[in-house]
């Protein structure tokens, strides 16, 4: 039986990095030779792999849209290739680009697994073994076809995760929908629905060309000034994430919903997100809930910050008018919401 094959894209990150006298550090090549130095890596019941370094390597905290382009636009060069993709990646805003990814690779008959490590590959104690082992040998053997992210023996769907623990092992979760896949002492599959090999896909990919835009977040406090929001919501500002108390509410204040409603008039799209890490908005729940949806206000449902900021990039980019982002943005488009 022929082996199947990944493409591992070494974006950066922690798994990658040497200790230098100036702290860990990306550096060219060190990875790649680090993991050739680990036999496991070629045992007889893993797939072949090839590992693709970027150059320059980037620092997840310097991950912009553009990137997400550059590794979109590298698994499609590349898609016709191999079965299945590995993307290394720092774990800061590793859900971002896990995020970004499911909107922009649109039509996927293959797995796109991103994931990195907490310590680096070359140090001991570090995660980066197990996560690259497992997502290799997942991609391979439970192909779940979209884009996922996978850590600390769990497999979640992209626009679902969120870093929830910045030095721990168990850095993601998945606060608002199971995961799709466990790897214990056996591989157990949760919500995700594996690929039959050579099976036709029902449409081929397609990249979604996306451009940065101005969006703004806010996270609402107790006593927060009106001129934040008209500061923020100044042009060139196309849509504001307001991330709000419980399901959804902010204060009544007069000054505060005007602010919001001009905004909308101006074709700012405002989406409401709960500070809660876990539920969804429910803007008909409460009077202060109700006052921001009369104001314009939409309801980001559960979705993570990381999906909210994504789909709106990917909409934006595609020119169409506020209310028609507004009214993909409460629609489920590629699973990373609760209608």
């Amino acid at each position: 039986m022929t082996k199947r094959s990944i493409y591992v894209a070494y974006t950066g990150g922690t798994i990658g990095m040497r200790k230098t006298d100036h702290g860990f550090a990306p550096v060219a090549g060190f990875l790649t030779d680090c993991v050739k130095s680990m036999p496991e890596f070629y045992h007889e019941e893993m797939p072949s792999f090839v590992i693709n370094e970027y150059s320059p390597l980037i620092d997840s905290s310097n991950m912009a849209p553009t990137d997400w382009q550059l590794i979109a636009n590298d698994i499609k060069d590349n898609y016709d290739k191999y079965d299945g993709f590995v993307i290394l990646h720092g774990t800061d805003t590793m859900a971002y680009t896990a995020s970004a990814l499911s909107f922009m690779l649109q039509g996927l008959s293959k797995p796109v697994i991103v994931t990195g490590s907490q310590i680096p590959l070359a140090q001991l104690r570090s995660d980066g073994q197990t996560n690259l082992l497992n997502s290799l040998y997942i991609a391979a053997n439970y192909p779940v076809a979209e884009v996922c992210l996978f850590f600390n023996n769990k497999l979640f769907r992209g626009n679902r995760s969120t870093k929830a623990h910045a030095d721990g092992f168990d850095a993601f979760a998945s606060p608002n929908f199971p995961l799709l896949l466990e790897a214990g002492i056996k591989i157990n599959l949760r919500a995700g629905k594996v690929t039959v090999p050579n099976e036709a896909p029902l449409m081929p990919l397609e990249v979604i060309n996306i451009s940065p835009q101005p969006v703004g977040v806010i996270t609402l406090y107790p006593g927060i000034s009106t001129e934040i929001f008209a500061n923020i919501l100044m042009q060139p500002v196309k849509a504001l994430i307001l991330l709000t108390f419980g399901v959804g509410n902010a204060p009544q204040d007069k000054a505060l919903l005007d602010t919001l409603k001009q905004a909308d008039e101006r074709g700012i799209v405002i989406v409401n997100l709960t500070q809660c890490f876990q539920g969804k908005v429910n803007m008909g729940g409460y009077a202060t809930g109700n006052a921001l949806e009369q104001a314009g206000v939409i309801s980001g449902s559960d979705m993570t910050i990381e999906a909210a900021l994504a789909k709106l990039h990917y909409l934006l980019s595609k020119n169409l008018t506020a209310s028609e982002v507004k009214s993909a943005m409460k629609k489920n488009l590629l699973g990373e919401l609760t209608e």
